[in-house]
């Protein structure tokens, strides 16, 4: 990217408005996953509910809204991320926010199964506002800071996956349709608060003058990573990252019952200190290590701690040694922002709600096949080798490292590394 590309790009700062706008973003995203987390408590006992008790038919139904919550992810985050680059980020992401406000209302009215799937259906669609968020910081944002806002991003999204849930489960004492009508407010007046505050990121002179439904569908937005051979590398190697990422939230609960015997205080109470320790590693570990070890190293640092900790979590024989693994996998989470600020670099202004549609596409592909993959492998692996999720976890990452040290071999040697190298 050209100097006065930059220049354009931070505009929003420059003019003053760059610290309220990144704030609302980072409100936004905090909102959208703690809205979600909101919901987890609460949704399969509604489900349940709603199938008079039936256990083993409620939890097939939260699995198919499981998969089809991830379905609309990779299917409409495109969409929403070339909308972004066409009609600019400000209106998509104000009537993301909108969509998701009045969609949680829906939900917590829904007086039957099938509204409260269609609830779930445009959940998925409207909450995929995070490219389009994603693609307002590579706006807005020097090249050379982009790794630390993704930071902060990822620590949006540990505060609310932290917050949620605990709120969540305290508001549905109260009735299972609380969480629901308070996941609505909170979005809606988010979306209010943005309209006020929200400045435009990108300007009309910089968008591509049609929308294209060629990069728009979930396929061809995919084309955009191969436009490049360190994109396309960096793309296979975050896919790797989040087919082992899904191994937590399909693999924790049932893992850590089966293997420690862990009740649901025990269970809880870690999941929360590893969200505390995750977001302290997105919001302020990251511009550190950026600083010092160059966005490449960091990225390799964190997948190396990614790597030992999920092989400590597949081989540890007590709780006292999964804990370990614990700040192991908290520092995987380098990593994340790294690879995004590296795609970033590779693509122009006019792409980078096509990047972030993308990736959250290939987000929705990991989160409808991973979850399979690891439960059907824990249940055909017990009682000889229950780590076995966690050692296939381990071992993607191993991959993403090894696809990360091919791209970008010739470079590894300087330092720090963080220009391109076109």
């Amino acid at each position: 990217m050209s100097d006065q590309q930059q220049a354009t790009a931070a505009s929003p700062q420059s003019s003053g408005h760059g610290r309220a706008a990144f704030i609302f973003i980072f409100i936004t995203v905090l909102l959208d996953m703690l809205a979600l987390g909101v919901v987890v408590p609460v949704l399969p006992k509604l489900v349940i509910q709603f199938e008079h008790g039936d256990i083993s038919i409620a939890a097939k139904q939260v699995g198919i809204f499981a998969f089809i919550w991830a379905a609309m992810q990779f299917v409409f985050a495109p969409v929403i991320g070339v909308l972004s680059d066409r009609f600019g980020r400000r209106p998509v992401v104000l009537l993301s926010n909108f969509g998701l406000g009045f969609d949680y209302l829906l939900m917590a009215w829904a007086p039957t199964l099938n509204w409260l799937f269609l609830g779930r259906v445009i959940s998925g669609i409207t909450s995929a506002s995070f490219p389009t968020g994603a693609a307002y910081i590579a706006d807005v944002t020097p090249e050379d800071q982009r790794a630390a806002k993704f930071g902060m991003l990822g620590a949006a999204f540990g505060l609310g996956f932290i917050i949620g849930p605990a709120l969540g489960g305290f508001l549905g004492t109260f009735g299972l349709r609380y969480p629901f009508w308070v996941a609505g407010a909170l979005s809606l007046l988010n979306a209010a608060y943005g309209y006020f505050i929200l400045p435009e990121s990108l300007p009309p002179e910089r968008r591509p003058r049609s929308f294209s439904l060629r990069k728009a569908n979930p396929v061809g937005s995919l084309i955009l990573l191969r436009s490049h051979p360190e994109l396309a590398g960096l793309a296979c190697a975050l896919f790797l990252y989040y087919l082992a990422h899904e191994s937590l939230p399909s693999m924790w609960v049932i893992y850590t019952d089966y293997r420690y015997r862990w009740g649901p205080g025990i269970t809880g109470g870690v999941l929360a200190a590893v969200g505390v320790g995750s977001t302290l590693v997105s919001a302020l570990l990251i511009s550190i290590a950026i600083k010092r070890l160059g966005e490449l190293r960091t990225l390799f640092t964190g997948l190396f701690f990614g790597i030992i900790g999920f092989a400590v979590y597949a081989w540890a024989p007590s709780t006292t040694i999964f804990l370990i693994g614990c700040p192991l996998v908290s520092l995987w989470g380098l990593a994340g922002p790294a690879i995004q600020s590296l795609m970033s670099r590779r693509v122009g202004p006019s792409e980078q709600g096509q990047l972030q549609g993308a990736n959250t596409s290939m987000l929705g592909v990991a989160g409808m096949i991973a979850p399979l993959v690891f439960t059907y492998i824990f249940a055909a692996s017990i009682p000889r080798f229950p780590g076995t999720p966690y050692w296939l976890a381990s071992l993607l990452l191993v991959g993403s490292f090894l696809i990360v040290w091919l791209v970008f071999r010739p470079a590894v040697g300087t330092a720090p590394i963080t220009e391109s190298s076109d």
